[in-house]
């Protein structure tokens, strides 16, 4: 296994069940990705609930924090972990007072859902961001984009086991894996992965994401947020991840295969075949 990635002690349960093949049902023990509530507190006060794994939850509060509560780098001054009876908790202490149009509790009271980046907004100006521009990337040639696919699944050990759970891996410009993150969530596996990349400081313009879901609005937000110049999911984009893809300059591809991929904005940071 990478050295990255540390044996999984947490995020996979093992349950009773009956399995049925061929007609005749046997006792069996199946294991099932685990799925926690997780509390986030900034400054003392909460700010939202999701729906997460329990594993990287240090790399969770610093990607959540660059891409959904606006702190900016260097702006965390420590994390704390609370294990309740009812789930997880984040103490958040930062540098300054959050953003002012981030700061109200009540704009994300409402749970998140593990499918759902954008669950416990209340008002729609909280939901559309529009990031900054991505001016920056290597370009990276097909093969590279084939590389990074074919060594993520050696990197996945909790899908491994339950078969449920999402990634999203980072990898230089020739395709070998720098680091993944997995959660049952597909947002909360890349602020995993964001969180990660800015601990260590991992320079976003000198590589690409790789996510083992489709590319929506809010998982190109928060790559271009991150400064990532190359998201690849591989599955589909949405009409409006394309859109904003297109406006902030993230070159965003889907449908990622061995072999093929469908290149729907800033084409120059993918070479074609007849230009590899």
């Amino acid at each position: 296994m990478p050295a990255d990635r540390a044996v999984p002690g947490s995020g996979v349960a093992r349950r009773a069940v009956i399995q049925v093949e061929g007609g005749v049902a046997v006792p069996a023990q199946d294991l099932l990705a685990e799925e926690v509530p997780v509390a986030i507190h900034y400054n003392g006060e909460p700010f939202a609930v999701m729906m997460a794994s329990p594993g990287d939850l240090d790399d969770f509060a610093y990607g959540f924090s660059l891409t959904e509560a606006g702190v900016a780098p260097g702006g965390i001054l420590a994390v704390a972990t609370q294990q309740l009876l009812e789930g997880i908790r984040l103490d958040i202490r930062t540098r300054e007072p959050l953003p002012a149009d981030t700061a109200s509790a009540s704009r994300r009271s409402l749970p998140g859902r593990s499918g759902c980046g954008i669950c416990g907004n209340r008002l729609l100006e909280d939901v559309l961001k529009q990031p900054g521009p991505v001016r920056e990337g290597g370009a990276v040639d097909a093969a590279a984009l084939d590389a990074a696919l074919a060594g993520l699944s050696q990197w996945q050990p909790l899908n491994a086991a339950t078969g449920a759970i999402h990634a999203a891996a980072w990898s230089r410009i020739d395709g070998s894996l720098v680091m993944v993150r997995e959660d049952v969530g597909r947002h909360n596996a890349l602020d995993k992965l964001i969180g990660a990349m800015r601990r260590e400081g991992v320079d976003a313009k000198a590589g690409f994401a790789v996510v083992t879901s489709r590319a929506s609005y809010e998982m190109a937000t928060k790559a271009a947020l991150a400064g990532i110049p190359l998201l690849a999911a591989i599955s589909a984009p949405t009409a409006l991840a394309v859109d904003l893809a297109q406006r902030c300059g993230l070159t965003l591809a889907g449908f990622v295969r061995p072999g093929r991929h469908v290149i729907y904005s800033h084409a120059w940071r993918l070479k074609r075949g007849s230009e590899a």
